[in-house]
């Protein structure tokens, strides 16, 4: 995975200063649960992550696993940038596009921040393996022209809709894949304390927070980093790789 080289106040910069009409850019937050998902059940996805205009690291685990080959990868969650961007960057008239939540959760949003020009589509569950649904998600996406759109569908829904706008070359705007973001903005859930995201342990505080859904992705998926890890680590010191994250790409300064 090629993380961008970054620090968060660059990013929201970044972000912000991007032109309304500007054409359709994507922002991805990837998590030891993506990396594993990609490496063992689904290579399909890769595309997805290669064209997002931003790609940030969003695990604390993966920044330590990095620091153990002497590199630097800050990591940037999600809902951090979420949180910043609604905060400090947004005006109440910007138009918005949020894809995911049901009305209440949205409802808490426009209030909380005073968005003035929200617009909101729930598609069904699974909608990314329908294709009528994902086509309707993409349209509502067009039509809407926001300048900031969030898609609040889940990994790895949330990658598939924003390639899928992509590609249909007929979006603008910037679009953030941001999972359940809103919904700790909201207070529908409760994210972990600080401190306890400092230790690298959010993992842990969710798990005990809804262990019938996460459990397999803590307890049996998570760990499988470890040897992907390992594997990754093994092909880098017999290629004999420079110890330096990906370019600054081009696309950075669009």
């Amino acid at each position: 995975m090629d993380f961008s080289p970054l620090g968060k106040a660059q990013v929201l910069k970044m972000i912000a200063e991007r032109p309304v009409d500007a054409p359709f850019a994507y922002v991805v937050t990837p998590n030891v649960d993506h990396i594993v998902r990609i490496q063992r059940l689904r290579s399909d996805l890769w595309p997805m992550y290669r064209s997002a205009w931003l790609n940030l690291c969003d695990s604390r685990i993966l920044s330590l696993l990095a620091s153990r080959t002497g590199r630097s990868l800050l990591p940037i969650p999600g809902s951090d940038l979420t949180a910043d961007l609604l905060e400090e960057f947004i005006c109440p008239d910007d138009r918005i596009a949020v894809v995911g939540g049901d009305p209440v959760m949205i409802a808490t949003v426009r209030e909380t921040y005073g968005l003035r020009n929200l617009m909101h589509h729930n598609p069904p569950m699974g909608f990314a393996s329908d294709p009528a649904a994902l086509e309707n998600a993409t349209q509502f996406v067009i039509e809407a022209r926001a300048r900031y759109t969030f898609l609040a569908v889940g990994s790895p829904q949330q990658e598939i809709l924003a390639y899928q706008i992509a590609c249909s070359g007929q979006a603008t705007g910037i679009a953030l894949c941001v999972g359940a973001s809103l919904q700790f903005l909201s207070g529908d859930q409760r994210r972990a304390p600080r401190w306890l995201q400092q230790l690298a342990l959010e993992w842990l505080f969710r798990l005990l927070s809804n262990p019938q859904r996460l459990w397999r992705r803590y307890l049996v998926d998570g760990p499988l980093i470890l040897p992907i890890y390992n594997a990754w680590r093994e092909k880098r010191d017999q290629r004999r790789e420079p110890r330096h994250l990906c370019p600054y790409h081009a696309r950075y300064r669009r």
